[in-house]
Parts: structure tokens; sequence; C-alpha cells
């Protein structure tokens, strides 16, 4: 095998690469200063599966998925408790590797925020970093990408456009086919439909099924038929006061989280009944 082959297939996702990304999350806790947040978070995360965050506003769904790539560290006066696992490493572990941490586990926000500069070059910045600069292979990790994220046949003929020139929903699949472009194991979305029209979310929701053949995403949402559409597992947050952390009500399937819920309080909120 070539050098240039074997660069290929490590960075480029194709159906019969092995990818991991398993979360274990144990007894997860999020501390700002003195204000304990979110509390006694334990929960798995299989691979390549779809699982939802939901719950109400304040509830420390973002806060929980911004644990899972350590973004909570940038905030500064956080303290993040517990254990969590990604392959059987604890990430949280104060010596890990943050860098390859994001490496290893991408994120789509909730706007779109494509980098000003082109198409391709959107595309290509992170392999560039990680030190990919063979052409051919620049060119079919670009094309997987886009193609993983239903943006191809819409681009192909233009990778010289400014992303800025794209509809919202376009920046939205450049900014997942750029985070599928470093061959991560996971892929955070938080909202990523909240500033798209109808069709636009819809694309959206089909790429982040189709990606979870190659990827494991996580993906925090207000939208409870966008959480039953697209996810797997579901796990429903909940602070029930001022005075007490959030915490993690009810994590199962599903069709099991918004057709037989264990807890009441589940019950309450897919019903509609608070929000």
């Amino acid at each position: 095998m070539s050098t240039q082959e074997s660069i290929s297939e490590k960075k480029i996702i194709t159906p019969s690469q092995e990818m991991a990304g398993e979360f274990k999350l144990r007894d997860v806790s999020v501390t700002y200063g003195n204000h304990t947040a979110i509390a006694g978070v334990s929960f798995d995360i299989k691979p390549k599966t779809v699982v939802a965050l939901i719950g109400p506003s304040g509830c420390g769904k973002s806060t929980i998925l911004r644990c899972l790539n350590r973004m909570n560290d940038e905030l500064g006066n956080v303290t993040v408790g517990g254990e969590i696992y990604l392959d059987g490493e604890n990430i949280n572990s104060a010596d890990y590797d943050k860098v390859l941490l994001r490496q290893r586990v991408g994120q789509v926000f909730q706007r779109p925020n494509p980098f000003p500069m082109s198409i391709y070059d959107n595309l290509t910045y992170g392999p560039k970093v990680q030190g990919i600069n063979d052409k051919e292979v620049l060119a079919e990790i670009v094309e997987t990408s886009l193609k993983r994220s239903a943006l191809w046949d819409e681009v192909k003929d233009d990778l010289d456009k400014h992303a800025f020139d794209l509809s919202g929903g376009q920046q939205q699949r450049l900014c997942i086919a750029r985070a599928l472009a470093t061959s991560p194991e996971v892929i955070l979305m938080d909202e990523p439909c909240s500033a798209l029209d109808p069709i636009s979310s819809q694309q959206i929701e089909q790429t982040m099924i189709d990606i979870s053949k190659y990827v494991t995403v996580v993906v925090v949402t207000h939208n409870m038929q966008q959480a039953q559409r697209v996810s797997e597992k579901t796990a429903f947050f909940l602070r029930e006061s001022m005075e007490r952390p959030s915490a993690l009500i009810e994590y199962a399937e599903t069709d099991k989280i918004f057709n037989n819920p264990q807890d009441q309080r589940t019950a309450d909120y897919v019903e509609g009944r608070f929000s």
C-alpha cells in the first residue's frame, strides 16, 4: 500500500471504515463558580447512533453536550466532575489532550458558521492542519464529505464559490461536511435547525440519520417531532427548582420516551403539559 493510499484510508469516511465513538458518562456534574448547574448524570451513548437531548430551556442539555468535547473548559470558572469515557478513555482527566479530543469529537452549532472562504477551503482546512497536503487525497476528502452531508450535487461544479454565498441550509450542511472532513468518531449538534426553514431542516434531519452510519451523533433539540424522527435514544433533562441542579430524569429508546415513559415528569413534558 502506498503512503497516499494509507493516508486516504485513514482520513476519509468510507462505509467499510470501522469507527468507534462510544461515550459512557458516570456521575457527571457541572459547577459554575459556586453554582452547581447539573449533577448526577450517568448514561451511555452507543457508537453510530443518533441520541437526542431534550428538556426545557435551562435544563442543562447544552451543558452536557459541551462536556463531550470539553468546551465547558473554555468558559472559565467551570468545574466538570465525574468521569466521561470515550472508547474507554476518561476524557475528563486533567491530562487528556483537548486538541486530540476535538479532532475525535466534532461540533455543529446552532447557526451556520462557515469560514469566510471558499467551499473547497472550508473542507480542506482541517485536513491540512492535520498534515494532509496531497491534492488527490484532499479532493477525495472534499467529495466524500460533501456526499455524506448531501451537498455534493448542489456544489460540485462550483467548489471555489464563497461559503457565504450559499443558502442558510447549505451553509449548515457545509458545516457538517467540514466536521466530517477530519474523520471524527462523534459529531455534536446544538439545535442545528433552529435558524433554518422547514425544507432545510428536513435536509439536515436526513443528513443526521445518514451520517450515523459512520459517526455517532448527539443532538440537542427543543423540537419533539425532530427528536422522534431522527434519534434512536432520547435523554430527558429537567431542572425542577432554582435551588436544585438539573438532572437526567429518563434515558431510553426514543419510542419509549414518547409513547411509554417510566417517569411522570417525562410524560408531562413530551405531552406538552409544560415547556
